[in-house]
C-alpha cells in the first residue's frame, strides 16, 4: 500500500482501523543518580561533579532555605505583604542554575530565587526587593519575590500564569537569529502547563528549532489541585512528544540528576538548534504562597514524608559527606553565617526608606503624556492636603 503524500512528509496507509491510544498504564521513567541515603546509583550516565561545585551548590541550597525560613516569618509578623517558598524545590533551583552558563536567559515563574542567588544575586538583593525599598531594582512596583535583573539575564518575573513560556520561545529564537550561543531557560510548575501559553510556547519552539529549554517543576499541586484533576496524560513529559520536543522526566529532588539532566539538555539546544522539555518530579513541601494554608487540601503524612525521607538538601548532604567534602563543623558555621547574613540583610532593607513617589510614573514612556503628570499633580496635592493619611517615610 502505498504512503499518502500529505504536506509535511508522506504518511504510511493502512487497511486497519486502529485509535492511538489514550494513554499506556506504563509510566515513562524518571531518570535518578542519588539514592536517598546520598549514594550513587550503579552504572548511573551522570555528569561528575567536583568538590567545589559540590559544596557550592549545597551552600546556596541551604542559603535558599534559610533566606525562605526568615523571609516567611517576616511575613507573618507583618513586615512585607507576600511571600512564596521553594522548601522542597531546592535541588530544581539550584542545580539547574549551576548546569546552566551565565549567557543563557531565565524566564523564571516565582519560585526560583535559587537561580537568581546562583548568578550572584545576592540575599540583600532579594530582600529590598521583597520590602520594596529605595533598593530595589523593581522600585517598589512589583509584589514581594517577582525579581528579576539585566546584569544577571534573568527576566523579571510577572503575576500572570505561563505567560514567561511563549516569551521564552521568542528570546530563544531571537538568541539563534543572532548566533549567541546561548539557550533561553523558562520555568513552570505543572499548573502552568494547563495554560494556552504552555501549548503555543511549546509549538512556536518546536516549529522554529528554538534553543530553549522547558523545565517544569511537577511538584503535585497547582495550589490546591492535584495533578490527577489537571490533566490525564503521563505527567508533563508525555505532552512534548505531541509537540516533537525531545523530553526528559527527572527526580527533581536528587541533585546530580537535575544538574546532569539540564547540562544536557543545554547542549543539545545550542549544538542542535532544539527545544527540550524537562519534567522535574519533586515535591512543594510548604503551603503555595503566604496566602495558602496546605493542610486544608493535602495529609499531613504525605507532607511529613517528603519534608524527611525525601528531603533534597539531606540527600545531598549525605552524598558530599561520603566523599568528605562535608563536616557537621563546616555544616554549624554555614549555618550560624547564613543566618546571620539573612537577618542583616532583613534588618537593612526594612530601615531603607521608600523609593520616591515620582518612579510610580516613571520607565513606562520615553516622555511622560499628560495624564501620568495630571495623575503626580493629584497625588501630591492630596499629600499636601491630607498629610496624616501618609506614611511619614514617603517622600517625593
Amino acid at each position: 500500500m502505498q504512503d499518502l503524500n500529505f504536506p509535511g512528509g508522506k504518511v504510511p496507509l493502512t487497511s486497519q482501523m486502529k485509535f492511538i491510544s489514550e494513554a499506556s498504564h506504563k509510566r515513562l521513567p524518571c531518570y535518578r543518580v542519588l539514592n536517598d541515603d546520598g549514594s550513587l546509583i550503579s552504572n548511573t550516565i551522570h555528569e561528575q561533579v567536583g568538590e567545589d561545585v559540590a559544596v557550592n551548590m549545597y551552600s546556596a541550597m541551604v542559603t535558599l532555605k534559610t533566606m525562605d525560613t526568615l523571609l516567611y516569618e517576616a511575613q507573618r509578623q507583618g513586615r512585607i505583604s507576600f511571600y512564596m517558598t521553594s522548601f522542597g524545590e531546592e535541588a530544581v533551583n539550584i542545580a539547574s542554575a549551576a548546569a546552566l552558563s551565565p549567557q543563557d536567559f531565565v524566564l523564571p515563574q516565582y519560585r526560583e530565587a535559587g537561580v537568581l542567588l546562583w548568578r550572584g544575586f545576592t540575599v540583600q538583593e532579594c530582600t529590598n526587593q521583597c520590602f520594596g525599598n529605595k533598593d530595589d531594582k523593581g522600585k517598589g512596583r512589583q509584589m514581594p519575590v517577582h525579581y528579576g535583573s539585566n546584569k544577571h539575564n534573568v527576566i523579571t518575573i510577572s503575576s500572570p500564569l505561563a505567560t514567561q513560556i511563549s516569551q521564552a520561545a521568542g528570546v530563544a529564537y531571537s538568541l539563534k537569529m543572532d548566533k549567541r550561543g546561548a539557550c533561553a531557560v523558562a520555568f513552570t510548575g505543572d499548573g502552568g502547563t494547563s495554560e494556552g501559553d504552555f501549548h503555543a510556547g511549546l509549538n512556536f519552539a518546536a516549529v522554529m528549532e528554538a534553543p530553549v529549554i522547558f523545565i517544569c517543576r511537577n511538584n503535585g499541586w497547582a495550589i490546591s489541585t492535584p495533578v490527577h484533576e489537571q490533566f490525564r496524560s503521563d505527567g508533563v513529559v508525555a505532552k512534548g512528544l505531541g509537540y516533537g520536543i525531545r523530553s526528559i522526566r527527572v527526580d527533581g529532588n536528587d541533585v546530580i540528576a537535575v544538574y546532569s539532566a539540564i547540562g544536557a539538555a543545554r547542549n543539545m539546544a545550542i549544538n542542535e538548534g532544539r527545544p527540550i522539555l524537562v519534567e522535574a518530579m519533586t515535591y512543594r513541601v510548604g503551603h503555595h504562597s503566604t496566602s495558602d494554608d496546605s493542610t486544608k487540601y493535602r495529609p499531613m503524612n504525605e507532607i511529613e514524608y517528603w519534608k524527611t525521607a525525601r528531603n533534597p538538601i539531606s540527600i545531598f548532604k549525605k552524598y558530599i559527606e561520603r566523599y568528605g567534602w562535608w563536616s557537621e563543623d563546616k555544616e554549624s558555621e554555614l549555618a550560624r553565617n547564613v543566618k546571620k547574613q539573612v537577618l542583616e540583610a532583613i534588618k537593612t532593607a526594612e530601615g531603607m526608606e521608600k523609593p520616591a513617589l515620582t518612579e510610580m510614573f516613571t520607565d513606562v514612556y520615553d516622555q511622560m503624556p499628560p495624564n501620568l503628570y495630571e495623575q503626580e499633580r493629584s497625588i501630591r496635592d492630596s499629600m499636601k492636603k491630607y498629610p496624616k493619611d501618609y506614611p511619614i517615610d514617603l517622600h517625593v
